[in-house]
């Protein structure tokens, strides 16, 4: 029964995340035209404030283009934002179990 049921549950492995995170990370430095590459940042960083900085202005730029690339909305009013911009890792975790695209 457990094999049943961890067949139907498959997560996402953490090389899959870890290539998104790498992915996410190229189309955060494009957006928003940062004066780094894709690999100097920290996937465990913060997103917003301290770690790489971004501001709320960021962020929604961010939500666009993830809702562009990956089909993932991120609502502003969202109570779980905090969560999921908590860093690069996370974001990556969230759109590869929410992704449409």
């Amino acid at each position: 029964m457990s094999n049943t049921a961890s067949s139907l549950r498959q997560p996402t492995e953490p090389a899959d995340t870890t290539a998104l995170a790498r992915e996410i990370a190229e189309l955060i430095v494009e957006a928003l035209n940062l004066e780094l590459a894709a690999p100097q940042i920290d996937p465990e960083a913060p997103l917003y404030g301290e770690g790489l900085g971004l501001d709320s202005i960021d962020i929604l730029e961010i939500a666009l283009v993830v809702s562009k690339r990956y089909g993932v909305q991120l609502r502003a009013d969202s109570e779980d934002n905090e969560k999921i911009l908590r860093s690069l890792r996370r974001l990556a975790e969230y759109i590869a179990a929410h992704r449409t695209k």
